[in-house]
């Protein structure tokens, strides 16, 4: 028997160092009932909050219909530098701007609100709330500062200020816990410890310690198309044998046709069978007729497809993202050089030419292959169109006159159900809002937000009112996606399996049940799911600039963050579209770790990587056409660094040949019926939502026999799975569930025995006889890891270490390891 121990500092790919602030990190915490100078009404109704969930026990409030409140704060600075800028205040229906010394007034911008709840002392969900936002970072000199706010809503001049914090240290605002002078971390390397990457030109020579190449299909699609298994929940190759995809967003970019061949083959040695091109068909350059296709985009698409598929490489393909702009040329009315999101459901100009651009891509021969791309079986999966959802919120950027088309089909769809509109208004109890005219044929809609957990629960019309909007759109949605599939599929000719979407709702609690069940349309249901740190700063969209503010957000210690924990939908597969730890993520080298072992324990069938826009490696993360000052910009999403891609060879070989035990069942099963999906009612299990298990039972559906929220950490013990438009009484939860989590020692333990995570700590262990390793903070957990045949002394303060046997035998018998 083997007995193998692994000791080092670990380096190459296997280390991740960890930069610390500088010694000189400073904050200001000011609390916001210490006003230095105030004008504000106080008002005893507004002031009845949760005192003690306040910082201080104590908030700054006005609430009045005649003036504007407003509050200055005068703070001293030691020490000249950047400082992130956090503050704490009401976010609902409120507007607070802000400005600095002598500055311009700035809107306070909370739409990526950290920790938002209601505080209301009498528990009422109203507008009574707190929550972290982040103005921006502030680069403030030595010496005596002004920082005023101005409170100036439409509802009574509302707002209330809880605290704001200025620090140079790195702070994830989380409640009223404070930054901590002085707490652990690791220690500032310099560049004498460091190493320059520069990897050498690969020969891919016959020699290699380690190549997957030989995973692959000599060439994708040899056995025919890929399908579902017979039970629908997983993917079996042509000839019915199972396939795992460990996948990679991909495309042909500005490559040469040999720079793909070269590129494809890379990322085969290490372990890619699946890429997703995310791309854009159309010709969207002003004078286009709306129905031209992108023909440079067309070839390259081709020919990255015979790159592909001569490295035994599937391909999934998404044509269209709602996040284009339109050319007044393209015609349609309202939307001259505006975004297109949620129209392509109902425009039917849209829908057509989304059909012509498609049919030249998949009915053209490919010249590469001589195949056309409806007959060619290394095209797995189609993707109908990226990240866009009636019910999310761009819903309320849908612009006039196609607003007054969806309009039109609502007030059809409500006069089939009910008769009339005037007895659809009569079913909502007789209360018309702004907007209704159903002399006219007109129904106003609802704002998203009366959709969504957030407002006081509605009862009688005004629910149902609620209900029949979300029906409405969601049914509209769902049958957008079957007649794109039946076209795709019967018109076309197209032999490959569909997936719908890859989006989220504007509550994941309370719709997006709702939104996935539109995807099950088709036969692949997919989600976009990144994790990574908390970026402040202009651009931080697309780019990390000199002087951003950046905290790094370890998943091992925030196991909620874990993209892959998804409530999975029975008789689909379930897929990860894009996913990544966003660069320049400072744990990046777990993620691969994580990823392997829970995707196996759980059954979700795939995360796409994002993305790998270069030839192999990234060896310069700057984008050097991005100058800023004195220096460049870094790409945000560059997913082919060493941190990331150099971890996939060991864990994509072992998730790819099961070298992790799946689970025999879910720990979680929850059935849901449609009509208690249109009433929102709560599900027993959500993926974000913040675990409450008090929660009031009238939430949950009447029929279920579990009125509790189920722990969120459930996700790590087994498959969490739903089935929509079944009986919530057939809803269970594993007897045994509870004692896989330990709260009290913040540690959660997979069903199967082989995972062990300690969040509170902070180390990941698992111990399958094929695969054994750990990843974290492996200093802090004692440095010795002793597995079933492994034996991990590291004395390094983060690292992910993986041993995984290369001849699919156990470690303890394997002779190449």
């Amino acid at each position: 028997m083997n007995r193998i121990r692994v000791a080092a500092a670990i380096t190459a790919v296997l280390i991740l160092v960890i930069a610390a602030p500088p010694s000189n990190a400073a904050t200001i915490w000011i609390e916001g009932e210490d006003a230095s100078n105030a004008t504000v009404q106080r008002h005893s109704w507004y002031d009845q909050v949760k005192t003690n969930e306040l910082s201080g026990g104590a908030w700054i409030s006005h609430f009045s219909k005649t003036m504007t409140g407003m509050v200055s704060y005068i703070f001293s600075v030691q020490d000249a530098t950047n400082y992130a800028f956090w503050l704490r205040a009401n976010p609902t229906r409120a507007a607070l701007s802000w400005k600095l010394d002598n500055g311009e007034w700035q809107p306070a911008d909370f739409s990526n609100a950290r920790g938002a709840g209601n505080i209301a002392a009498d528990g009422k969900r109203d507008i009574r709330s707190v929550a972290w936002a982040s103005p921006g970072a502030l680069d403030l000199e030595a010496g005596q500062h002004t920082i005023s706010f101005m409170m100036h809503s439409a509802n009574e001049n509302h707002g209330a200020i809880d605290c704001f914090v200025l620090t140079s240290d790195p702070f994830l605002p989380e409640g009223t816990r404070r930054p901590v002078a002085g707490a652990p971390r690791i220690d500032v390397f310099s560049s004498n410890d460091s190493w320059a990457f520069v990897p050498p030109d690969d020969p891919f020579t016959t020699n290699s310690a380690f190549d997957l190449r030989a995973l692959n299909e000599k060439t994708a699609g040899e056995t025919g198309f890929i399908r579902l298994s017979p039970d629908g929940n997983s993917f079996v190759k042509g000839d019915g044998s199972p396939i795992r995809f460990w996948s990679a967003v991909d495309g042909p970019g500005r490559k040469s046709p040999e720079e793909m061949d070269f590129h494809c083959r890379f990322i085969a040695k290490l372990g890619v069978n699946m890429v997703r091109i995310h791309g854009g068909l159309y010709n969207n350059k002003e004078g286009a007729k709306i129905t031209d296709v992108n023909e440079r985009e067309i070839d390259g698409i081709f020919r990255f497809v015979a790159a592909c598929k001569s490295n035994g490489i599937y391909l999934t393909i998404s044509p269209f993202w709602a996040h284009t702009t339109a050319p007044e040329s393209w015609g349609i009315e309202g939307y001259e050089k505006q975004q297109l999101w949620g129209i392509l459901f109902f425009n039917e100009k849209l829908q057509n030419a989304y059909k012509a651009w498609v049919k030249e891509l998949y009915t053209r021969v490919n010249p590469y292959t001589g195949i056309a791309l409806k007959d060619e079986p290394a095209v797995a999966i189609i993707q109908i169109k990226n990240e866009d959802s009636l019910l999310f919120w761009t819903f309320r950027s849908i612009k006039e006159p196609q607003m007054n088309i969806l309009r039109g089909k609502y007030a059809g769809w409500l006069t089939r159900k009910y008769g009339s509109l005037d007895k659809a208004l009569a079913a909502w109890g007789g209360k018309p809002i702004k907007g209704d005219a159903p002399e006219k044929g007109v129904i106003e809609f609802l704002q998203i937000y009366d959709l969504t957990s957030q407002p006081p629960r509605a009862t009688g019309g005004r629910q149902q009112r609620q209900a029949d909007q979300l029906e409405f759109l969601a049914t509209l949605q769902r049958t957008f996606y079957a007649d794109m599939g039946a076209y795709y599929q019967k018109t076309l000719g197209c032999k490959q399996i569909i997936n719908a979407m890859n989006w989220k709702s504007a509550d994941p609690v309370a719709l997006d049940d709702v939104e996935r069940w539109t995807y099950c349309a088709n036969e692949v249901v997919a989600v976009n799911r990144y994790t990574g740190a908390s970026h402040v700063g202009q651009n931080n969209g697309y780019r990390v600039d000199p002087g951003h503010f950046y905290v790094n957000r370890p998943v091992v210690t925030n196991p909620s963050t874990l993209p892959c924990s998804l409530k999975q939908v029975e008789g689909h597969p379930f897929i990860i579209t894009e996913s990544s730890w966003v660069f320049p993520e400072e744990y990046a080298a777990e993620g691969p770790f994580l990823i392997n072992a829970y995707m196996s324990l759980n059954g979700v069938d795939s995360q796409y990587w994002f993305a790998l826009g270069q030839t192999t490696w990234v060896k310069d993360p700057r984008r050097l056409f991005w100058r800023v000052g004195d220096s460049y910009a870094l790409g945000k999403w560059s997913g082919d660094v060493p941190e990331q891609i150099g971890m996939f060879p060991a864990n994509a070989l072992s998730y790819r040949l099961g070298y992790i035990e799946a689970a025999k069942k879910p720990v979680v099963y929850e059935e849901r019926s449609l009509s208690n999906m249109w009433l929102r009612t709560i599900p027993i299990i959500s993926e974000a939502a913040k675990f409450d298990p008090n929660r009031d039972e009238g939430a949950f559906a009447t029929e279920s026999t579990i009125k509790q929220d189920i722990d969120p950490l459930a996700f790590l013990v087994g498959p969490v799975v739903a089935r929509y438009g079944g009986s919530e009484t057939n809803s269970y939860v594993a007897p045994d569930l509870a004692r896989h989590i330990d709260r009290d020692t913040q540690r959660v333990r997979s069903v199967t025995g082989q995972m062990d995570w300690d969040y509170g700590v902070g180390v990941c262990t698992v111990n399958a006889p094929k695969y054994q390793g750990a990843a974290g903070f492996l200093k802090n957990g004692g440095c010795v890891y002793k597995l079933a045949d492994v034996t991990i002394d590291s004395s390094n303060d983060y690292a992910a270490i993986s041993v995984t046997a290369l001849d699919d035998k156990p470690l303890a018998a394997s002779r190449k390891v």
